[in-house]
C-alpha cells in the first residue's frame, strides 16, 4: 500500500512525527504534574513498560526531556523537561481547554488551574503577541514563509 504524501508543508505535521501519540501526551501532562522517574511514570498512567520506555526515548532524542542521573541515586534515572520541552505546556493547555469545554459532563471539568501570580482560576487562551486579542480560527491568513520546500510550492 502507497502512503499519501502531506502535500501541504508545515511544522503541524512535523509536530504530529513527535508527539502524535496519546501516551507522549500523558507522559508530557505527568512531567509537567511534576514526574521525574519511569517507576512513576508507569504507575501513574498504568502504561506498558515498552511503550513506556519508547516514547521516553523518543522524548529524549527529539530534546523535549533530559535523562540524567539520579544524584542521590546513581541506579535511577530523573527526567526533567529542556526548554524545548517546557515549551510545549502552551500546548497541553490548549488541548486540556478544548477537552473540559466539550468533554466534560454537567459537574464541570476534571482538574482546576490556579495562576499563582494574579491569585485567580486559569482560563487558558491563546492571543496574539502583538495586540494581545484572542486568536480565533478564521482571523488569521496563511503565506509561504522562509521554510517552505520551494519544489513543493512548484507542484501544488
Amino acid at each position: 500500500m502507497k502512503k499519501n504524501k502531506d502535500h501541504r508543508t508545515c511544522s503541524v505535521g512535523r509536530v504530529l512525527e513527535i508527539l502524535g501519540d496519546r501516551w507522549t501526551f500523558m507522559i508530557l501532562r505527568e512531567a509537567f504534574f511534576g514526574v521525574r522517574y519511569y517507576d512513576q511514570f508507569q504507575a501513574n498512567l498504568g502504561i506498558a513498560s515498552n511503550i513506556l520506555s519508547d516514547r521516553l526515548k523518543s522524548l529524549v532524542s527529539n530534546g523535549i526531556l533530559n535523562k540524567k542521573k539520579d544524584p542521590e541515586d546513581a541506579r535511577r534515572v530523573v527526567y526533567r523537561f529542556s526548554q524545548k520541552g517546557v515549551e510545549l505546556y502552551s500546548v497541553t493547555l490548549a488541548l486540556m481547554r478544548w477537552g473540559d469545554k466539550w468533554l466534560s459532563g454537567e459537574e464541570g471539568p476534571p482538574l482546576r488551574l490556579h495562576h499563582k501570580t494574579c491569585g485567580h482560576d486559569l482560563e487558558p487562551m491563546m492571543c496574539c503577541a502583538h495586540c494581545r486579542e484572542e486568536i480565533r480560527a478564521f482571523d488569521v491568513s496563511y503565506e509561504s514563509g522562509p521554510g517552505l520546500d520551494k519544489s513543493e510550492e512548484e507542484a501544488d
